[in-house]
């Protein structure tokens, strides 16, 4: 038997994801975004209104970061979204975190987190079913501590998943399969 539950965000676990800029006066602006997605190989989209300070800067300097947040800044994620920068200016500065330049894009990338994707801005959507930010991205950087060899290691980056029904944050870290290949046995 099947319940009911509330409609929400029925797709989950959400990726957090923190969405970074650069403010006008060259400051750090982030924020923490749930809904958010790759819509193609090399394109993000991330479901923002444009009233987050986020969207008016990405629009005023053409890009910005995607990176993947982790169970070690849980913490600081957390802040992130709860915390408006069109209310606190200089929000970025209270986690105690770090960045350095994005090496293709005009936007800053958050040191201490494992995964940056590095995006162009394309287009703002707004119509009927929602709005957002539609980026290309066009490099994507990793932190040595998670690379095994040429390749990140997903157990090492220890990303965390929103859950929307308890307002949870869980860890990603345990590898269950084979992408493309478990299911083939059904087929034999």
């Amino acid at each position: 038997m099947r319940k009911k539950l509330k409609l929400t965000e029925g797709i989950f676990p959400m990726p957090v994801l923190m969405v970074t800029t650069y403010n006008e006066d060259g400051s750090v602006n982030v924020m923490n975004a749930a809904w958010g997605t790759m819509q193609s190989r090399n394109t993000v989209a991330l479901q923002l209104t444009e009233s987050h300070k986020t969207v008016k800067n990405i629009r005023a300097r053409g890009s910005f970061t995607v990176s993947i947040a982790d169970a070690d800044h849980v913490v600081e994620a957390d802040y992130f979204g709860v915390v408006s920068g069109n209310k606190v200016v200089h929000k970025f500065e209270k986690s105690g975190l770090t960045t350095s330049k994005a090496e293709m894009v005009d936007a800053p990338v958050i040191n201490e987190f494992p995964i940056c994707l590095e995006c162009e801005f394309i287009e703002y959507q707004k119509n009927e079913y929602g709005c957002g930010v539609i980026g290309k991205v066009v490099n994507i950087t990793a932190d040595e501590r998670i690379m095994v060899g040429d390749k990140p290691d997903m157990t090492l980056v220890n990303a965390i998943a929103f859950d929307p029904y308890t307002h949870g944050y869980y860890k990603v870290t345990e590898r269950v399969g084979e992408a493309f290949k478990d299911g083939l046995k059904l087929d034999q």
